[in-house]
């Protein structure tokens, strides 16, 4: 990925959201390769990892260049399926066996969550080998 990849308003746009773009857009999605399948971490635990920025310019990276990655494993801290995508990932997830709870009767479209508890991952455990 490359600075030039962005048209010039948009550099200057994000400029404040990504701070020292594109290193760390790369840096946000080289962790989120390295997330195993099955796993999770949300936008602040891959802040948290960087020790830069926070949930929301990394939700902000992932908006805009996540697709190059498995985006799916990046998620919102309550579980909640990533709005728009939600089949799409929901997909992934069962392919991948990451745990989920199933949505009460109540639960709007009715549509699991993450198993935050059993599905987050720290960081510690090897991911190599892993996309």
């Amino acid at each position: 990925m490359s600075e030039e990849s962005l048209p010039d308003d948009a550099r200057a746009e994000h400029a404040d959201v990504l701070p020292e773009y594109p290193e760390y857009a790369e840096r946000v999605l080289d962790v989120a390769e390295r997330i195993p399948p099955g796993r999770v971490m949300t936008y602040g635990d891959v802040a948290e990892w960087l020790e830069e920025g926070g949930p929301r310019q990394v939700g902000r990276v992932m908006a805009l260049y996540g697709g190059a990655v498995a985006w799916w494993r990046v998620v919102r801290a309550d579980g909640v399926l990533l709005a728009g995508h939600e089949l799409e990932a929901l997909d992934r997830y069962r392919a991948e066996g990451t745990p989920l709870k199933e949505a009460g009767r109540a639960a709007e479209g009715h549509l699991p969550r993450l198993d935050m508890r059993r599905a987050r991952w720290d960081g510690g455990e090897r991911a190599e080998g892993h996309t």
